[in-house]
């Protein structure tokens, strides 16, 4: 059956508002773009930028194509001009090179400068002194440490709003991805490296992190929660698990690191130069944005000896 015209019409510009409504009205239910913290807002600006460049060729041959089309459909009575021989012309070719060429130029030059500014181990601008989270991905569950608290947790991460952190990020299991979308882009967390990310929340509230890389049978379940507080709360936090928390030993590590699933957990304390050892023990001086002499000094302000890290190493294998 065939629909009258003025119903077809309305059905397409129904399709089309439904598409603008969905598109536009679940903006708030996707982390991407609801960013909390700096780095984020500023990943965002680059999405949508990088977008509407693109819409300026896509729209105009996405219209054009629904266009000719119609226009030139073969029908009786039909007016469009009829060119056999029309091969050329200047005008429509520096059109439709031009304006993709400038905007890949465009594309190429904002990239360019995202890539620079955005670079992962730059410290964020801020007042603030940066906490450090040194962070262990393990089969299918987060380690997380804070050296200058002397706490660690699994699949818990608190912070200070406003507070920058820096965090240094490695594995002892197949590689994955430390991501945290409302606070900006993803890590890879590998064994034998030490990669570092400055990430900042500037507003309070539960967010959510996971890996972001398939590692095995339960990767799925290998997401933590995220909560930005204020200082005074943090440090009520910290003081609760130093008082309340058990103590994690090494084979307590050795345990937590065999591949299982785990619920919220936090110690009162770690062995120290736990997370030296761990990015240590795979033998590789790789790293990013912590250089040797840092991880040297990380473990000497630790009091971790040679005998005592070959120590760690044997017992770990």
């Amino acid at each position: 059956m065939k629909l009258p015209k003025a119903l077809r019409w309305l059905a397409s510009l129904s399709m089309l508002a439904f598409l603008l409504l969905s598109s536009t009205g679940c903006t708030e239910n996707i982390a991407v773009l609801n960013p909390i913290g700096p780095i984020a807002k500023q990943e965002r600006e680059l999405m949508l930028i990088s977008t509407l460049l693109c819409c300026i060729v896509i729209v105009p041959v996405l219209i054009l194509t629904a266009v000719i089309i119609w226009r030139y459909r073969d029908r009786k009575g039909r007016k469009a001009t009829y060119s056999p021989n029309w091969a050329h012309s200047t005008r429509l070719e520096v059109i439709w090179w031009g304006i993709p060429i400038a905007i890949i130029l465009t594309l190429a030059v904002i990239t360019t400068r995202s890539t620079y500014a955005l670079e992962p181990s730059k410290p964020l601008e801020s007042h603030s002194k940066p906490l450090t989270i040194q962070v262990t991905s393990l089969n299918w569950k987060w380690l997380f440490q804070y050296p200058e608290q002397g706490i660690a947790t699994v699949n818990e991460l608190k912070i200070p709003q406003n507070v920058p952190v820096r965090f240094e990020i490695t594995a002892d299991s197949p590689m994955n991805s430390f991501w945290i979308p409302q606070l900006g882009g993803q890590m890879y967390a590998m064994s034998g490296m030490a990669m570092t990310l400055y990430l900042q929340a500037d507003k309070q509230g539960k967010y959510w992190g996971s890996g972001a890389n398939f590692t095995g049978t339960e990767f799925a379940k290998m997401y933590f929660d995220v909560e930005s507080t204020t200082q005074e709360d943090f440090d009520q936090w910290v003081a609760g698990i130093k008082t309340n928390s058990p103590a994690l030993t090494l084979d307590g590590y050795k345990h937590l690191a065999e591949p299982s699933t785990s619920n919220v957990r936090a110690f009162s304390s770690f062995p120290e130069g736990l997370f030296e050892m761990t990015v240590t023990k795979y033998a590789t001086s790789h790293n990013h944005g912590v250089s040797g002499k840092e991880m040297q000094d990380n473990m000497h302000n630790h009091g971790v000896s040679g005998k005592e890290m070959q120590d760690m190493h044997m017992h770990n294998q």
